[in-house]
């Protein structure tokens, strides 16, 4: 039998959403339940996690559900202990900050949901406290590994736009307000005080999605609003809104792309998947989502005419072609902490470190100062730690 390698992961989080479904079930537990991570000198790798939230009852429930038996609801003590060589975080966004600074400085490496911090200056700070500490950090970057958008990267590598000209993407569904239904995301989303609003929490993903598929963002435009001002939280109490629930931006990247990305929790949905990008370039398009991905190749392109005057009769959805798969995509998180946890155990090659979560950030912060100032707002580089 191969020898188990483990390795301990404070997972603090885990009783929410993400940090539960996502992180510990299709991830940690998943890699265990394939027998654990191949190592490249021999052996598996394998998880042990630790648990860690502030309500007693549902971190037990969570341990009693998987046949764990580590959990606790300090913090301090799961980072002192010497056997845990990485802290995840997928708290609130407000306490994200503080619970990784603790951790770089007790000489974790560090794994964490975005946004990284509140403020570019507090991502800014981790970032170089984690380089200055040696330990090794990366960032959730999710959305790179969606079979749609990884169908559409392939396309871009493989030189099917020719030269790109625009991104246009629309994100979003409607998030009931609470009172005669369930509201689908908890209501600090929506406090600013929390560490909500859409821009906070969308824009970082749209910075990784745009730099990693595209170009580097050169400046952004922004409208931001709260199209629902009154909501209802978990104990059916109404309460104020007071973070942002709609963004429309215009990013401009490298290369003179336009990318115009709409993100909404006040949409009801008229398209094919919660997420969907559709890329024109001048040899062709395409159009991707969650999970499928088509594309309209020049030479196969039609020659619409505009007549008001006649009811129309092209079916433009059919004059598009399905992408292949090509090969077998697995939970996009699980793959994700694979690459990360081999950079910790192997010194293996991984890209989205804290000065990427920073990044996003800035283009978060500095997306809200659009919005605020009714302007356009150049990016500039994050170079040594610092705006250039």
């Amino acid at each position: 039998m191969t020898a188990r390698v483990p390795i301990g992961i404070v997972v603090n989080g885990v009783t929410g959403r993400m940090g539960y479904r996502q992180h510990l079930v299709r991830s940690l537990l998943a890699i265990r339940e394939e027998g654990g991570l191949p190592l490249r000198g021999g052996g598996r790798l394998w998880p042990e996690p630790l648990l860690v939230g502030r309500n007693e009852a549902k971190l037990r429930d969570v341990a009693r559900r998987h046949g764990l038996t580590d959990w606790t609801t300090d913090l301090g003590a799961a980072l002192a202990r010497p056997d845990m060589a990485v802290y995840f975080d997928a708290q609130v966004t407000s306490e994200r900050e503080k619970a990784l600074g603790l951790a770089i400085a007790a000489g974790k490496h560090v794994y964490t949901e975005k946004p990284i911090a509140t403020t570019l200056g507090g991502a800014v700070e981790l970032a170089r406290a984690a380089d200055a500490a040696g330990v090794r950090h990366g960032v959730v970057q999710d959305k790179l590994f969606l079979p749609g958008l990884r169908k559409l990267d392939r396309l871009v590598r493989g030189g099917f736009f020719g030269r790109i000209l625009s991104v246009r993407g629309e994100f979003g569904y409607w998030v009931f307000e609470g009172d005669w239904q369930e509201a689908q995301r908890p209501s600090w989303n929506y406090r600013t005080a929390d560490g909500g609003g859409i821009v906070v929490d969308m824009f970082p993903h749209w910075h990784y999605v745009l730099e990693q598929i595209f170009a580097p963002v050169r400046a952004v435009t922004a409208h931001v609003t709260t199209h629902v001002p009154r909501r209802w939280d978990e104990r059916g109490r109404p309460y104020e809104a007071t973070a942002d629930d709609a963004a429309y931006a215009i990013f401009e990247l490298d290369g003179g792309v336009v990318a115009q990305i709409n993100s909404s929790w006040a949409v009801r949905v008229n398209r094919d998947e919660l997420v969907e990008f559709q890329v024109d370039g001048t040899e062709g398009s395409a159009v991707a989502g969650l999970r499928h991905c088509r594309v309209q190749h020049r030479a196969t392109t039609p020659k619409p005419v505009w007549n008001p005057d006649l009811p129309g009769a092209d079916d433009f959805r059919s004059q598009w072609q399905d992408v292949p798969d090509n090969e077998e995509y697995d939970n996009g998180f699980k793959e994700q902490w694979k690459m990360f946890l081999r950079h910790v155990a192997e010194d293996a090659p991984y890209t989205w470190d804290l000065w990427a979560g920073a990044r996003g950030v800035q283009l978060a912060e500095l997306g809200l100062r659009s919005a605020r100032a009714g302007r356009r707002v150049e990016v500039t580089e994050l170079t040594g730690g610092e705006p250039a």
